[in-house]
């Protein structure tokens, strides 16, 4: 069984050895980068050693972030931001607390993110803001899933991290056909390479099974994709610029997202 305790050896090992990579190479993006990691790494380490309850506080800080960059890349109006947020915060919190309302507390949240532009009688953009909110209540909400996993979800995380690296620098390198029109600098030959270090990851960590295995090597490249719609759809690069090195959290939440779609489909 995969523990916190049992993980933390493996990640301390990695950023040092990620740190030694970069300061040889003495690229100032992959500095900041590797910062950034140093201090969230750390970070979400720790919470995960407290159990459910640091559990709940990272996935729902989390996702009071992401909703807040989410709305700004479709320009929610502030009040459909913050009903996106109660009703996000309420599904992962319901995952901790009332893991048997968690479809209850889902269910509420569509009703309260539609009721606002509803309300408010906007005729002219209460389709996109209605639309948009619930593709992020559902998309976000998947952050809940953390809950059961436990000390399996920081290994998933490290394994789609991997996963993207690797398919980065593989497909610069590699080249060859092009992954998708949503994201042309995508490769097919490095989204392979980044699934055979993703799984190899996971094998590490011994969190390996099929699942985990088909969450990161298909989940995560599409929730990639998935992240790459919506800021093509708002003609934005990043989805937020307060992240070293990385755009905004979504940028590097994105692959885990996906991955724990296709973990909750197949469980």
């Amino acid at each position: 069984m995969t523990t916190v305790a049992s993980l933390a050896p493996w990640l301390g090992g990695a950023l040092a050895l990620a740190g030694a990579g970069v300061a040889a190479s003495r690229r100032r993006e992959l500095m900041v980068r590797w910062c950034a990691w140093a201090v969230g790494v750390p970070a979400v380490t720790g919470a995960f050693w407290l159990g459910p309850p640091g559990v709940a506080a990272v996935a729902t800080a989390a996702a009071l972030i992401a909703v807040h960059e989410f709305g700004g890349l479709l320009n929610l109006p502030r009040v459909d931001r913050a009903v996106l947020s109660a009703a996000v915060a309420a599904v992962i919190l319901s995952a901790w607390l009332a893991p048997g309302e968690t479809l209850r507390a889902a269910a509420a949240g569509a009703l309260a993110v539609v009721a606002v532009p509803l309300l408010s009688g906007d005729a002219d953009q209460g389709l996109r803001r209605a639309t948009g909110a619930l593709f992020g209540l559902a998309w976000l909400s998947l952050l809940a899933a953390l809950l059961p996993l436990g000390a399996d979800a920081l290994a998933l995380f490290v394994a789609v991290s991997v996963a993207d690296i690797t398919a980065y620098f593989a497909g610069r390198r590699l080249g060859g056909p092009r992954l998708s029109p949503l994201s042309p600098a995508k490769r097919w030959s490095g989204t392979l390479a980044g699934a055979a270090a993703g799984v190899g990851a996971l094998a590490l960590l011994g969190a390996a099974d099929w699942r985990t295995a088909l969450a990161v090597a298909a989940g995560g490249p599409a929730g990639d994709l998935v992240e790459s719609m919506v800021k093509r759809g708002a003609h934005q690069k990043d989805a937020g610029r307060w992240l070293p090195g990385s755009g905004g959290l979504l940028d590097r939440v994105d692959s885990l997202l996906g991955a724990l779609a296709v973990l909750l489909v197949l469980n």
